[in-house]
């Protein structure tokens, strides 16, 4: 960023808003949350695409992603995830911050779940065929 915008993800770690966090990585409940428990894992340091973070900085990002499903896990007992990034406008970032989705999944949550996050492209998520 260029220091004129505010970012709403440093603002939320800066006033305390952590769920867990690591050297170089924090947890923070996202705020529009597709299920119960939804949680975006964001590097501390400030940096738009998670693929410009350095190699130490990704795995922190990943090690607070086995921790927030492990919590989760205990916390909400959920029947699966999807666990996500999305880098650069065209592939969906709003949020100029670096961070990694993980969204619990319920049975029923969805009437058909298959495709998974081959659904970001709506055409492509249905590859299997149907059974006679």
């Amino acid at each position: 960023m260029d220091g004129t915008q505010p970012c709403a993800f440093c603002d939320r770690v800066a006033s305390g808003q952590i769920e867990t966090e690591n050297e170089l990585a924090v947890a923070i409940p996202d705020a529009f949350p597709v299920t119960p428990g939804h949680t975006l894992v964001v590097p501390r340091r400030h940096v738009a695409d998670f693929f410009d973070l350095t190699d130490e900085e990704q795995a922190a990002v990943w090690r607070l992603v086995a921790v927030v499903r492990a919590n989760l896990l205990e916390s909400r007992k959920p029947d699966g995830f999807n666990v996500g990034l999305n880098a650069g406008a065209p592939a969906g970032q709003t949020m100029p911050h670096a961070h990694v989705h993980v969204i619990p999944r319920y049975a029923g949550d969805s009437a058909d779940p298959r495709g998974g996050v081959r659904r970001v492209i709506p055409g492509k998520a249905r590859y299997w065929k149907e059974q006679p």
